[in-house]
């Protein structure tokens, strides 16, 4: 697989998607979708209502050279629309660990476009990680899905908060040890 560098992150092409670093023009569609609720509420981080220029200071944060957390849109590649599909990112935790998170816009649920874009991020591993954690919630079973038929092991259960929900939700927990 060949990978391209743009600010110094890799674009991974992953057949119909293509992973890319976000760039300024997805401000709007960045607004648009990590503002709709349905999105918001199945993340940890993303508040509801979106507050304005949410979208470009996190836009600002991925670029930045010293960003805590390395973010891709999944943008349609050839053989998908055009335009932004969702965001997947990786933070990482410690040496050689990281946590991936990742949503797709709802226009596109149910259509693989998640697990194709956290198989394209693993297979890539562009981090160097040997193990990578992954949390979804409990209410939120495809993305559990999404996660078990990437190769990711259940380990149990936690909580995390949820800014759009103003509350602390169940979660699952998932490792993947990559090779």
């Amino acid at each position: 697989m060949h990978h391209q560098k743009l600010t110094g992150q890799q674009v991974i092409p992953a057949g119909r998607i293509v992973l890319r670093p976000l760039r300024p023009e997805d401000q709007g569609a960045l607004t648009l979708h990590a503002g709709d609720e349905r999105v918001a509420r199945m993340t940890s981080t993303i508040p509801h209502p979106l507050p304005p220029g949410t979208a470009a200071a996190f836009i600002e944060r991925a670029l930045g050279e010293h960003r805590r957390e390395h973010v891709w849109a999944i943008a349609g590649g050839p053989d998908a629309p055009p335009g932004l599909l969702g965001v997947i990112s990786l933070k990482p935790l410690d040496a050689g660990q990281s946590e991936i998170g990742y949503w797709v816009v709802p226009a596109f649920w149910n259509t693989h476009i998640a697990s194709t874009a956290v198989a394209a991020l693993t297979d890539a591993n562009p981090l160097g990680d040997r193990t990578i954690f992954a949390s979804v919630f409990q209410d939120n079973p495809v993305s559990a899905r999404v996660l078990s038929r990437n190769g990711f092991q259940y380990l149990g259960e936690a909580e995390t908060y949820s800014v759009a929900r103003a509350a602390t939700v169940p979660t699952w927990t998932y490792l993947k040890t990559l090779g």
